[in-house]
C-alpha cells in the first residue's frame, strides 16, 4: 500500500471516529443547535450597537428595546447550549433527551454563583443571579456539565434505579416517574460539587473552569498560528478526500463560538473587541474568497472547455460557500498540482486579513454568527462594517493569481487531450 493510500485510509479513520465519537458530536450538534439563538443575539447587537451617528441617534429612544433580545440569547448563551448539549448526549443513548436536558440545565444553575445587593432602602440584602457565567464565560463549564449530567442520568437508567409504575399508566405518567430518581441523584452530586466549590479560593465551579481551562484555551484559539495550523490540517485533510471542516471545527468550535462570543458582548457594550482572532474572524478571510479566485481563472482565463464549464457549473455553490463540485469535480482530492494554492491560498488570505487587522487598516470581526451561506461582501458586511466586505472582495482577484499558474499547467495538458478527442472524432 503507497505512503497516500495509507494516509488516506487513517486518515478516514480519525474522521469518522471524531464524527461518530458521542461526546464531541453531543457538544458540537447541541452548539450548532443553538444557532438561531446566536443569530437573533447577533442581529439583536448589530442593529442596536451599529457606530453610525446618525443611525445612534435615530434608535436612541428604543436603542434598549433593540438590543433586548440578546440580553436574553448572547448574554445567556450557556443556558440553551447546557441543554441541547445534554439533549443531543441523551438521544445518542436512546434515551430521553429532554429530561436529560431539564436535568443538565438544573445542574448549570446549582453552580452558578448567587450574588448579593446592598440596596438603599431595602430591610435586607437581595440575591439575584447575574449574567455573568450565563454567556461566554460560562459556556465551558455548560459543555462539562452538560456531558457530565447526562452520563450520570443515563448511568441510573442503566441500572434500572428508576420508579416502576404498573401496567396501564399513561406513557407519559411513567416517563416522569422513571426520571425522578435519576434526577435527584444528579441533583444531589451537583449540589455537594458546588458546595464544595464554593469553599475554594475560587469561589464556583464555573469560576475554576473558565481560569483553569476556558482563559487557556482561548488564549490558544485566539493565536493567528494556531488558527493558520488548524487551516493547514482541514485543506491538507480536503486534498486526501477527507471532510476537513467536520474533523477541524469538531474539536475549534467550542472555543471560536466563545471567543465570537465575548467580541459580540464588547461590541454591545461599545468597547473594543478583545480576540482578533476568532470564528467570524476564519469566516471572513478563509472562507468565500479563495475559491471564488479559483472560479474566476477557470472561467475567464482557460481555455479548455472542461474548466470553463466546471467554472460555471462550480460559481453558484461557490459564491456561499459550497465547495464540493469543485473539490470533487476537477479534481482538487489527489491532485498534486492543484493542491498547492488549495492549501496555500487561504492561508495567505489569513495572514493578510491578520496584519492589516493589527495595523488598524481592517477593523476586528464584531462575533456576528453569519448563517451558512451568506454570500461574499454581505459575510463581512454582518461582521460590522462594509470595508470588511470590501476586503473579503479585493481577495478575490488575489486568490486567482495565486491560482492561475497552476490552472495553466493543467488547462494546457486538457487542451491537449481535447484536441487528440477532436481528432480521433473526425477519423
Amino acid at each position: 500500500m503507497s505512503f497516500v493510500e495509507s494516509f488516506t485510509r487513517k486518515g478516514q479513520e480519525i474522521a469518522n471516529k471524531i464524527q461518530s465519537n458521542r461526546y464531541i458530536s453531543a457538544i458540537s450538534n447541541g452548539l450548532m443547535s443553538t444557532l438561531p439563538i446566536m443569530m437573533i443575539g447577533a442581529f439583536s447587537t448589530l442593529l442596536s450597537s451599529m457606530q453610525i451617528e446618525f443611525y445612534q441617534n435615530l434608535i436612541e429612544p428604543i436603542k434598549g428595546i433593540i438590543g433586548l433580545p440578546a440580553t436574553f440569547t448572547t448574554n445567556a448563551l450557556s443556558l440553551y447550549a447546557v441543554f441541547a448539549i445534554a439533549n443531543e448526549l441523551a438521544k445518542s443513548f436512546k434515551k430521553d433527551g429532554t429530561s436529560a436536558g431539564y436535568i443538565a440545565l438544573f445542574s448549570f444553575l446549582i453552580l452558578t454563583p448567587v450574588s448579593t445587593f446592598e440596596l438603599e432602602g431595602a430591610p435586607m440584602p437581595i440575591s439575584a443571579l447575574t449574567f455573568d457565567f450565563l454567556g461566554a464565560k460560562g459556556l465551558f463549564a455548560a459543555m462539562i456539565v452538560g456531558i457530565l449530567a447526562t452520563r450520570i442520568y443515563v448511568f441510573i437508567l442503566d441500572k434500572n434505579w428508576t420508579i416502576k409504575m404498573p401496567d396501564g399508566v399513561p406513557p407519559f405518567i411513567s416517563k416522569t416517574f422513571s426520571g425522578l430518581i435519576p434526577a435527584f441523584i444528579v441533583a444531589i452530586i451537583f449540589t455537594i460539587i458546588s458546595g464544595f466549590f464554593a469553599h475554594t479560593s475560587f469561589g464556583s465551579f464555573h469560576q475554576f473552569i473558565y481560569t483553569v481551562l476556558q482563559i487557556p484555551l482561548q488564549g490558544l484559539g485566539s493565536n493567528i498560528w494556531s488558527m493558520l495550523i488548524a487551516l493547514l490540517i482541514m485543506q491538507i485533510l480536503w486534498v486526501f478526500g477527507i471532510h476537513g471542516a467536520i474533523v477541524v471545527l469538531a474539536v475549534i468550535r467550542p472555543i471560536m463560538t466563545a471567543l465570537d462570543l465575548e467580541n459580540l458582548a464588547a461590541y454591545q457594550a461599545g468597547e473594543a473587541m478583545p480576540n482578533l482572532v476568532s470564528g467570524s474572524f476564519w469566516g471572513v478571510y478563509a472562507n468565500l474568497a479563495p475559491m471564488l479566485g479559483l472560479v474566476v481563472v477557470l472561467m475567464f482565463f482557460t481555455k479548455s472547455k472542461q474548466f470553463k464549464m466546471l467554472g460555471r457549473l462550480g460559481a453558484p455553490g461557490a459564491l456561499f460557500g459550497i465547495h464540493e463540485p469543485l473539490i470533487f469535480g476537477l479534481p482538487i482530492v489527489m491532485n498534486p498540482i492543484l493542491a498547492i494554492p488549495y492549501i496555500l491560498t487561504p492561508v495567505i488570505c489569513t495572514l493578510i486579513g491578520y496584519f492589516l487587522t493589527v495595523a488598524g487598516i481592517l477593523p476586528v470581526t464584531i462575533g456576528m454568527q453569519v448563517p451558512f451561506g451568506a454570500p461574499i461582501f454581505i459575510a463581512g458586511l454582518l461582521q460590522g462594517s462594509w470595508v470588511l466586505g470590501l476586503a473579503q472582495v479585493l481577495m478575490i482577484p488575489l486568490s486567482a493569481a495565486i491560482y492561475y499558474p497552476f490552472v495553466k499547467i493543467l488547462d494546457k495538458r486538457n487542451l491537449e487531450q481535447e484536441y487528440v478527442s477532436s481528432e480521433l472524432d473526425k477519423e
